[in-house]
């Protein structure tokens, strides 16, 4: 936890971008009845009944001081998908960075492997040697910036049946490009020293 903390304190540096990732998966629903519009003294209004479109996933990509986000939508969240991820954050977003400062949860996915699994060995050393990997603790998932990313593209975008994989990204690129043309940051306020008094339950106790 604290080694999270501790990388969330450090000055902006366009040299080493601090890079939160998370992802979550997305049900697509379709409607079976056209909605009714809105009219006056009463609110839109959709039937019901539902198809369902299947799963996609959504690995969200976000830097926080910077105040930029980037959502990748994918089939599925296996290691490959998760190894073009972080290919696609060293070589499009991030191409000029001497080492990218990356927080993300520890599921067994997301570890050097995964890009071992999904490249030749050369390519895989080379996004590995470009990344400073900080995993958040066990049952500490919300220490990850990108959760807080990921709640607010609930809110703003994913609040309503969205029918297919094609419509659900055309969808979260502008919800994308909105938020980052307002470079909406995260202020992050949790320190080492709340976590030592707010958390204390945590730490080992001694005796004197």
């Amino acid at each position: 936890m604290e080694d999270v903390l501790g990388v969330y304190v450090r000055r902006y540096d366009p040299r080493r971008p601090q890079v939160c990732l998370d992802e979550t998966s997305r049900q697509l629903l379709a409607d079976v009845a056209a909605p009714l519009a809105p009219a006056p003294g009463r609110p839109a209004r959709e039937d019901y009944e539902y198809a369902r479109g299947g799963v996609c996933n959504l690995f969200m990509l976000t830097e926080p001081l910077r105040g930029w986000r980037h959502v990748v939508v994918s089939d599925r969240r296996t290691r490959l998908d998760f190894a073009h991820c972080i290919k696609e954050l060293v070589d499009v977003h991030d191409p000029d960075a001497e080492r990218i400062v990356l927080v993300l949860d520890n599921l067994n996915t997301h570890t050097p492997a995964s890009l071992y699994e999904a490249f030749p060995p050369a390519e895989a050393r080379r996004l590995t040697d470009k990344l400073e990997i900080h995993y958040t603790p066990k049952h500490g998932s919300w220490l990850n910036m990108a959760e807080i990313e990921l709640a607010v593209l609930a809110g703003q975008c994913l609040d309503r049946r969205l029918p297919d994989r094609a419509t659900l990204a055309r969808e979260v690129a502008a919800w994308q490009a909105d938020r980052n043309a307002a470079t909406k940051r995260i202020r992050w306020r949790f320190t080492t020293a709340d976590a030592r008094i707010k958390l204390k339950h945590l730490y080992p106790s001694f005796e004197a």
